[in-house]
């Protein structure tokens, strides 16, 4: 028996390897493209069927890659069980092709049609393999089945042209794609002599064509991105200029308003209607949802407001009147709102709200809730509004607030809620009406570290009566 000749032995390894190294580093790179697609799709937190199935057919092909190149199955070194998997894989591959093919879209219903006549057939011979062993008519029947749905789809593929640069691009790489793997069906079942395996470099191709593409969709969000936070920039300087920002002189009040909004624009609005030496008129009010939607409606309330000052000294009055303007014209969003006129003249406050959380007085350290609530503003043209009046004292400090100072939450979905806020109110109740509205708007942002509202404070102290 003569033995191999060394020098023969090694050449051949070493050909061996030189062939598979490429295809080796293919496989690896497909893999890695699949898994940072399957990473992309998770932190997106969102179901995405495209990145789904492209990261299956991606990792499934890099797999067959790397399987069908090592460099001990080429000795003959391969055991049994891998042989079967390894073919079982080449039935399985298409399955997520095809149906990555329908999430492009780009050959209409047709793929769908094809990918269940397809991907049942490959599924059965996968697991016929793994059972019985790899049969020559498994392969025969595989590539003859996936020779024929994809001529079936380059052939609507070419029909259906037009679209972006984008789609054309990829309309390419993906019919380039397919020609080779026809080739490569093809030669598997004895057509062709000679076996180039140019498949792989094919789907390169085309990971290049969906890359450069992805990457022209990123530039061109990052620009449109960069054009919005200029617009929303923009709009909160518009909303900011409609709040007062300060509040005029008086010889009887002193009053201090904070806002913080949970996103660049916001739903929440304060206003005044009267302010002198003998008088004040203070509305706060919160529309329902966030962003530019509440806040294009917080600019309805606003101008509503402005029509009602005649009815300053009126509170039901001035609510009625804005619900009326507001009514069929907030798109199924709704406002609440709480409206208080005081009168240093007389040492008494007037108080109404459409379904705002109560007011609050402070005197001599102790919380008084003063609510007189109606029906929602924007939602109903038949609400109507009652006016509470109640006695004040020089020194009361009374408190307007939007819902998100009570929901705040913190990490163990604790909200703030009243009592937390009454303290607070007690705790600042020796701070000035500016300095009160910094440190409950701080201490609320301790306890809720993400904001998940908008925060909208309104103090105002009854300081002296003033001379009639």
């Amino acid at each position: 028996m003569l033995l191999p000749d060394p020098q023969f032995a090694r050449s051949e390894v070493l050909r061996i390897f030189n062939h598979a190294q490429v295809y080796l580093f293919l496989g690896a790179a497909i893999i890695t493209a699949g898994l940072l697609a399957a990473s992309f799709s998770l932190l997106r937190r969102r179901f995405d069927p495209l990145l789904l199935w492209f990261s299956l057919f991606a990792i499934l092909y890099g797999l067959r890659l790397e399987m069908n190149n090592q460099l001990l199955w080429a000795l003959g070194l391969r055991p049994d069980i891998l042989r079967r998997i390894d073919i079982a894989i080449d039935f399985l591959v298409p399955i997520p092709a095809f149906f990555f093919f329908d999430a492009m879209n780009l050959t209409g219903k047709l793929v769908r049609v094809v990918a269940m006549i397809v991907c049942p057939v490959a599924f059965c011979l996968a697991a016929a393999t793994l059972m019985f062993g790899p049969h020559d008519i498994f392969s025969t029947m595989n590539s003859s089945i996936v020779i024929a749905a994809l001529v079936v789809i380059a052939i609507t593929l070419a029909r259906f042209g037009g679209g972006s640069p984008d789609l054309t691009l990829i309309r390419r790489g993906l019919f380039f794609f397919i020609f080779c793997a026809i080739y490569d069906n093809l030669t598997g079942i004895g057509i062709f002599g000679h076996y180039y395996n140019i498949e792989p470099f094919s789907f390169v191709v085309l990971i290049a064509s969906l890359g450069i593409v992805a990457g022209r969709r990123t530039l061109a969000n990052e620009e449109q991105l960069t054009v919005i936070q200029k617009e929303l920039e923009i709009a909160r300087q518009i909303q900011l200029s409609i709040l007062p920002s300060s509040f005029p002189q008086s010889g009887s009040f002193r009053i201090a308003a904070r806002y913080l909004p949970m996103t660049s624009v916001a739903g929440d609005l304060y206003d005044f209607f009267v302010a002198s030496d003998r008088e004040a008129g203070l509305l706060i009010a919160d529309v329902s949802g966030h962003g530019i939607p509440a806040a294009l409606i917080a600019s309805m309330v606003k101008l509503a407001a402005a029509s009602q000052r005649v009815n300053a000294d009126n509170p039901a009055d001035v609510l009625y009147g804005m619900n009326s303007t507001l009514c069929g014209n907030t798109q199924g969003q709704f406002v609440t709102a709480g409206y208080v006129y005081l009168n240093a003249s007389t040492c008494e406050l007037r108080y109404s709200a459409a379904a705002h959380p109560p007011m609050l007085l402070l005197r001599n350290n102790q919380i008084t809730q003063i609510a007189e609530n109606g029906l929602m503003l924007g939602a109903f043209n038949f609400a109507t509004y009652a006016t509470l009046t109640h006695s004040m004292q020089i020194g009361d400090r009374i408190v307007l607030y939007t819902d998100g100072v009570l929901e705040a939450t913190n990490n163990d979905l604790e909200e703030f809620g009243p009592a937390r806020l009454s303290a607070l109110i007690c705790d600042t109740g020796r701070l000035s009406a500016v300095d009160a509205a910094d440190q409950m708007i701080s201490s609320i942002q301790k306890w809720s570290i993400t904001q998940t509202d908008d925060l909208t404070v309104l103090i105002c102290d009854f300081a002296a009566q003033s001379e009639s």
